[in-house]
């Protein structure tokens, strides 16, 4: 094939029989464009006698979309999640030991399943180090509640093996995490009947870890950097628009309509009455 064969009717093509016949969503359906983006914007160097086919793809726009809330867990509901897990047998202390860790550094699930036991470092100083998305490396602090489930999870283990290996040793994939957190998620909502309503996953937890962050005051630029966001801007319109707290602070700042401007001052019968208490 060559570059001309890959025009924007072709692509174009592509997009609506991924929406239409395949079934995905708008965001799928831009995810894919991205990446066809990025061929052709690297295409577009080294063959500039494509240039007006090119040209042609990388003006295809991005479709708009829905955009949500995000889903996060309180500390009632986050307690009730991290319960759940049966730390009398192996599976379960590691799955609690993944829930804990999740919840407090905010890593992704890739990254989590990703770690082996000598990136936990839980002597002075401790932290976790991960290789998170685009190949950026990072190490986000422990504290002292996850440095203890931690301990209990690690016994003797090769320092090379997966820090939450499956029963044969191997990783765990992606979706073995998903259906243990699905499983969990079912004893909570037993004992946290707010949970029934929301849609929990690991990405959940992830989302919960800034947001405790953001609630504690942390700037979002560090919440960015402690979450391997490129961007803080990112951040910001995630998790601010998704922060009722900072918004009840700012319309309390806010005059009520017909209120008149300037301090309070007490007429002088409140005054005379006062005096003498």
């Amino acid at each position: 094939m060559d570059i001309a064969d890959l025009d924007a009717p072709l692509v174009a093509a592509f997009l609506g029989h991924l929406e239409h016949e395949r079934g995905n969503q708008v965001r799928t359906r831009n995810n894919r464009l991205a990446a066809i983006h990025s061929l052709f914007s690297y295409a577009a160097l080294r063959h500039p006698e494509h240039a007006a086919t090119i040209q042609r793809v990388l003006a295809i726009p991005a479709k708009r979309c829905d955009r949500n809330l995000v889903t996060w867990l309180p500390e009632t509901e986050l307690d009730a999640l991290l319960a759940a897990p049966d730390r009398t047998t192996w599976a379960g202390r590691r799955d609690h030991a993944i829930l804990v860790l999740a919840a407090q550094t905010g890593l992704r699930i890739s990254e989590l399943t990703g770690l082996i036991i000598a990136d936990v470092h839980l002597d002075a100083g401790p932290y976790v180090h991960c290789l998170g998305k685009g190949r950026k490396e990072r190490a986000t602090p422990l504290t002292p509640h996850t440095i203890r489930v931690l301990r209990v999870w690690l016994r003797d283990g090769v320092p090379t093996g997966p820090l939450f290996p499956t029963r044969t040793g191997s990783r765990l994939s992606r979706d073995a995490v998903e259906h243990r957190i699905s499983r969990h998620l079912v004893a909570a909502r037993a004992s946290c009947p707010s949970l029934r309503t929301k849609r929990v996953a690991m990405h959940t937890l992830r989302h919960s870890a800034a947001m405790r962050l953001l609630e504690a005051g942390t700037d979002v630029t560090i919440i960015a950097l402690w979450l391997g966001h490129e961007q803080p801007a990112t951040t910001a319109q995630i998790y601010l628009h998704a922060d009722m707290t900072q918004k009840q602070q700012a319309i309390a700042r806010v005059a009520t309509p017909g209120t008149p401007p300037g301090r309070y001052r007490p007429p002088d019968p409140l005054l005379a009455f006062l005096e003498p208490l």
